[in-house]
């Protein structure tokens, strides 16, 4: 069983949970301390955002946390995903529940990766989540102050698509974050949404921590090519617009999404396609980036 930090044992006098502010009730300080007990447990906490459904985000999400375990870190990946939760398929973990007590749950543990989704508190996959802000808001403040996380190097959150509920409950929640990444696909159409997607990270002080522009170019499965099939440059071009970083360019590879349906992460069951090298070289920008802001911060 693992020591739980509170606020009475900690000796940080400059956290805002040391005092209760005069607009806020016993039980609402009580929830905000509850909060930043396990907040403050976290080293590390990136979110990866999109403009569109459809481009890779939720790829890239359980990439990136699947690299950082690899690497020996304690790594948390939370799917905030309510309505579409693809973590848990992802993963092969389509089959597992959730275990817990009167007062926390356990997420599940795979590979060195703490996973915590909602697709594993529904008892059909194929039921529809019928939600509106309030119920999100509150599911996902549950996810974070009941879920036992313990002590982590990263907390990896899988944000669906847009500017709407469940990203800014999370950057509402989480008031440390280290930074968003934001995935996109090459074409214009999805690349402009980038912009709304900086912007509402501005609104919020959520640092950017990159773009990636996923599905750029067709990787040949026999020959590893890249044949540009689609117009290329469009996230690079509205990161250098925007003035944040372009963190690298992802080619459409038939076994990264071979990968994800049989539910085995590509970085680690593909780890000799050249294609697992660039992923890799993207996620060591966004580790040393969230380093170096956290410094900053």
């Amino acid at each position: 069983m693992e020591d739980k930090k509170t606020c009475d044992t900690c000796n940080d006098t400059a956290c805002t949970a040391k005092k209760q502010n005069k607009d806020e009730s016993k039980e609402e300080y009580a929830d905000r301390q509850k909060l930043q007990a396990t907040l403050c447990r976290i080293k590390h906490k990136i979110i990866v955002l999109s403009g569109k459904g459809g481009v890779g985000k939720s790829t890239v999400a359980v990439n990136l946390a699947t690299a950082l375990a690899l690497n020996g870190l304690r790594v948390g990946l939370l799917d905030v995903d309510i309505h579409g939760p693809s973590v848990p398929t992802m993963l092969g973990l389509e089959k597992e529940s959730l275990k817990g007590n009167a007062s926390a749950l356990f997420p599940v543990e795979f590979g060195g990766l703490k996973v915590m989704s909602l697709g594993f508190l529904l008892q059909n996959p194929d039921d529809a989540v019928i939600w509106r802000g309030p119920m999100k808001m509150g599911v996902i403040k549950q996810f974070l102050t009941d879920v036992q996380w313990g002590d982590l190097d990263y907390l990896i959150v899988d944000v669906p698509p847009g500017t709407g509920d469940e990203p800014l409950s999370i950057c509402q929640l989480i008031q440390s974050l280290d930074g968003a990444v934001i995935v996109t696909t090459p074409q214009k159409v999805a690349a402009v949404d980038v912009r709304k997607s900086v912007s509402f990270c501005r609104r919020l002080n959520v640092p950017v921590l990159g773009v990636i522009e996923n599905m750029s170019g067709f990787a040949c499965p026999k020959c590893g090519e890249i044949t540009q099939i689609l117009p290329e440059g469009g996230g690079r071009k509205i990161a250098s617009d925007m003035n944040v970083p372009f963190l690298g360019a992802i080619p459409m590879d038939p076994a990264v999404s071979h990968s994800g349906d049989a539910g085995k992460a590509f970085i680690y069951h593909e780890s000799k396609n050249p294609t697992v090298k660039i992923m890799q070289d993207i996620i060591d920008q966004i580790t040393e980036a969230s380093k170096t802001k956290k410094l900053n911060s």
